[in-house]
């Protein structure tokens, strides 16, 4: 999709990675007319959360379980080491 700066990699998933640093309250846009705000700066290749995601839910990349959700995670919001619990 042309202007799009995240990528869905599996239907399954609710995160995107985003392709490019996104700052604070700047549009993150995937392909299927997804569009949403950043809640916060989310940089270059990591994940934004396509939902809302309450604490303990999973994460889904790859269209696989990667991880839990440590906290409430807004949609919109930079999902990484400080707010997700890997699977081992």
């Amino acid at each position: 999709m042309a202007g799009a700066n995240a990528l869905i990699i599996n239907e399954k998933d609710n995160v995107a990675v985003v392709l490019e640093d996104i700052p604070k309250g700047g549009v993150v846009t995937v392909s299927g007319g997804i569009s949403l705000r950043a809640r916060e700066e989310i940089p270059c290749s990591h994940k934004v959360a396509l939902v809302d995601l309450p604490r303990g839910a999973e994460v889904i990349k790859y269209g696989e379980v990667i991880g839990r959700a440590a906290e409430d995670i807004a949609c919109g919001s930079w999902v990484h080491t400080h707010n997700l619990v890997l699977e081992e």
